[in-house]
């Protein structure tokens, strides 16, 4: 009577897990933690490394834009439609202003221990958008760079053109280069509307600042109110006056970025305005390369060009070309030292007025 008992109960054990022990599951476990450790290191270490190229390629497009506008600007520095002339410039006091001073020369350098750059917002409170010390700076001035009209008729006595359109796109207070094939001029409108294809170019006009010392737009400059009467061919060429300031400024945020003034036409008032062009670069360095009077060129790029002229002064109208290093910089902390990356960008650019 006890044999089955006994057989049902071996038979019952025969069938039974004997499960893990204890040993084998810490070994398990380890292994297990083993793996997961090894995937989080290949995860964070390929996560670090999409960063890095991030802020690289980040770093790359910044340089790469801004060399395309500041190159843009520079090469039509001096820029005449009509040819290579040197325009007679009638504003009031255009000395007084860093867009309208031609006669200077349309390029002119700012090294970095030159404080003369125009500042971004007036006052002596620093603000966002001023330019950080230690850093290059570059103005152009150009009559080039934006579209125009022709010249249908000019009337110096009545300080009256005639242009082809009446879409000219020009409004009271505007800059303007005027041109033909023997003579150029920079003036102010002081009436222009979309109605009709007048524009006028009178002085003592209130409702326009700076305003011009005359009507006569001819050479030399004489500021009475005719003064030195000129008329333009037909078929001149009239376009707004572009005037670009390049520097390192402060952005607000904590960082560095490039900076652009830009001349604008404030209701009638000429005056400038700081734009942000591109962020994350730090830097701007610029050296210049010139040509004598005999057209040799100098033997290497300068901070300043030489002095070619005996003035006592670097002679920016000999500048033909220029040679930009910007510096670039990461907002993360992305280095092996953990710092942020940077890295320098070079590129040359020829002014396309001074060639020969």
């Amino acid at each position: 009577m006890n044999t089955p008992r006994c057989n049902r109960a071996r038979s019952a054990r025969g069938f039974t897990s004997p499960g893990f022990t204890l040993v084998e599951l810490m070994i398990a476990l380890t292994l297990g933690l083993l793996v997961v450790g090894a995937v989080i290191g290949v995860f964070i270490s390929n996560q670090e490394v999409n960063r890095q190229n991030e802020g690289l390629a980040r770093m790359q497009e910044s340089a790469r834009y801004a060399f395309e506008v500041m190159a843009r600007t520079i090469r039509e520095a001096g820029g005449v439609a009509c040819g290579n002339l040197e325009p007679v410039n009638v504003l009031n006091d255009p000395s007084n202003y860093w867009w309208a001073d031609w006669g200077s020369s349309p390029i002119r350098g700012y090294p970095d221990n030159d404080n003369t750059f125009p500042k971004a917002f007036a006052g002596s409170t620093p603000n966002a958008a001023d330019r950080v010390s230690g850093t290059d700076a570059l103005i152009v001035i150009s009559g080039t760079e934006n579209d125009g009209v022709y010249i249908t008729d000019h009337n110096p006595t009545a300080a009256q053109f005639k242009v082809n359109t009446t879409a000219h796109g020009f409004v009271d207070g505007d800059i303007l280069l005027v041109c033909d094939y023997n003579h150029a001029a920079i003036f102010q409108t002081t009436s222009a509307s979309s109605s009709n294809d007048t524009i006028v170019h009178n002085s003592g006009v209130s409702g326009v600042s700076p305003g011009n010392c005359t009507k006569g737009l001819g050479r030399p400059r004489l500021c009475t109110t005719n003064g030195t009467p000129y008329t333009f061919a037909k078929g001149g060429f009239i376009a707004k006056l572009a005037a670009f300031g390049w520097y390192i400024g402060h952005n607000g945020r904590g960082g560095r970025s490039l900076y652009l003034l830009r001349l604008q036409n404030a209701s009638g008032t000429a005056n400038s305005t700081a734009e942000e062009i591109a962020e994350g670069i730090v830097d701007l360095q610029i050296e210049y390369l010139g040509r004598n009077a005999a057209g040799t060129l100098d033997t290497q790029y300068r901070d300043l060009p030489q002095d070619y002229d005996g003035n006592g002064t670097p002679d920016w109208n000999r500048v033909v070309a220029a040679r930009i290093t910007l510096k670039t910089q990461t907002e993360e902390r992305l280095g092996t030292d953990t710092q942020p990356l940077q890295r320098n960008w070079y590129t040359v650019v020829s002014l396309r007025n001074r060639l020969q």
